[in-house]
């Protein structure tokens, strides 16, 4: 692959002419594509089979076998697959059976590098656009509350969530930093009757008090004071739909009369314009500090508390409810993979041992950041444990999950990580593997332990 280039998908091309699947490779992969060839047909099934592609280009005569033949057995092992039929004799019969067939596009060679970009872009194209709409009414068939858990606390959690939904009542998040607020907030707005309008953020620690008051409310367009331009507002957005303030705690303290106005009587002015507005907008508000203490301490509003505070919810930390990792792992899999156009990827027994035993400092967040990282990393189907960017902690061996569909490799690792969590040298623990030491370093070096 080109140095810098961006992934943009993984084409399996099948063709017995090896100067040409080079020819073919190269050009591809100057795009950002990752390319991977077969020389025969029997070769691209197999590897159809076992990895994820998002488009393949097949040559119609591959010594003596016939693509063309094998097109329902591709389609039928690999039914996301865009399909490009290459071949070196043009004919409008051969064109319409392979189309026929499940083919989306046919290729005369020898073709020029542009054509084959064009071609492959194309149905790149297409697949995602299928994606998208399979996303997209995957989505309007949701109804309800989209949030689920097998953790007791955290499903009390949802369940008052779920009442609140389908109220106008002004919720108040709590909990620590990276616990899912801002999810449970957009899970809570797209259960509501307000559904249908916007929820509209605004992330108080990130704002002075001069562009807090600009970016809740608005500001109209004053060349003598600088303002060039006129700022609608997250109020204005909100209308009919949700205002959430992220982290209210961080609300600048000389606004807060502004907002507990607004919250109270649904009206404001945008900054430089007296004109007063009304707007209909629920509030949802989180919070990691102790706002009674603030209050206390003089930094946050009683009366404003009150107001914020007519339901709330506080979400567990994420070490708090461990049965709740591997969904969660494996619904941020599926995201990413399809927010950055990579193939469908799973996660091994042994990394969601690891995740198992971690403590999550960052809870759902830092979660969430871990499988970004190892979506965008991990070449293979599987992610193992050495795409993931934490560690065990010290004294925890890892835990085999009875029944668990683990290689011989995961659970040598898992052997060789609980005897070395156990013994106090290398030397001892090879004796506890019955191996020598140099055998312990090779181990210990191919599985990143």
């Amino acid at each position: 692959m080109a140095r810098g280039a961006a992934l943009k998908g993984r084409i399996l091309a099948i063709d017995d002419d090896r100067e040409l699947l080079a020819n073919f490779a190269a050009c591809l992969e100057l795009e950002g594509h990752r390319v991977v060839t077969a020389h025969t047909l029997s070769e691209g099934l197999r590897i159809a089979a076992t990895q994820p592609f998002h488009a393949c280009l097949l040559d119609r005569s591959i010594g003596r076998e016939s693509g063309l033949d094998a097109l329902p057995r591709f389609r039928e092992i690999a039914p996301g697959m865009r399909i490009i039929m290459v071949t070196a004799h043009a004919g409008v019969p051969d064109a319409v059976r392979a189309i026929a067939e499940g083919a989306c596009d046919y290729l005369v060679k020898p073709c020029s590098p542009d054509q084959l970009r064009i071609a492959v872009a194309r149905q790149l194209d297409t697949r995602r656009l299928l994606d998208r709409l399979d996303s997209l009414e995957r989505e309007s068939a949701q109804t309800g509350f989209q949030m689920h858990s097998k953790n007791a606390r955290m499903h009390e959690v949802l369940q008052v969530a779920d009442q609140v939904a389908r109220t106008d009542a002004n919720v108040l998040l709590l909990g620590e930093s990276g616990t899912g607020k801002g999810m449970l907030a957009a899970a809570i707005h797209a259960a509501s009757p307000r559904s249908a309008a916007m929820m509209a953020t605004v992330n108080c620690p990130s704002l002075s008090a001069d562009q807090m008051e600009s970016e809740l409310f608005g500001q109209a367009r004053d060349p003598l004071t600088g303002a060039e331009a006129s700022i609608v507002g997250r109020v204005n957005h909100a209308e009919g739909g949700t205002l959430f303030l992220d982290e209210i705690g961080d609300f600048p303290v000389a606004l807060q009369p502004r907002l507990l106005r607004f919250i109270e009587e649904k009206t404001y002015e945008r900054v430089g314009d007296p004109t007063s507005r009304r707007a209909d907008t629920r509030i949802i508000a989180s919070s990691n500090h102790d706002l009674q203490d603030m209050v206390d301490r003089g930094t946050f509003r009683l009366d404003l508390l009150y107001r914020l505070n007519v339901v709330s919810v506080t979400l567990p930390p994420l070490r708090e409810r461990p049965e709740d990792i591997e969904g969660l792992a494996h619904e941020f899999v599926e995201r990413f993979a399809a927010s950055y156009r990579l193939p469908a990827r799973g996660l091994s027994a042994a990394a969601l041992s690891l995740m198992g035993d971690y403590r999550w400092p960052g809870n759902v967040r830092e979660l969430q950041n871990v499988i970004e990282r190892a979506v965008i990393l991990c070449p293979n189907p599987q992610i193992g444990p050495e795409y993931l960017a934490i560690s065990r902690p010290v004294g925890v061996s890892p835990a085999v999950v009875p029944g668990a569909p683990y290689s011989l490799e995961e659970l040598e690792r898992m052997h060789i990580e609980s005897v070395l969590a156990t013994c106090e040298t290398l030397e001892a623990a090879a004796r506890t593997l019955g191996i020598d030491s140099s055998t312990l370093y090779r181990k210990r070096k191919a599985y990143g332990v």
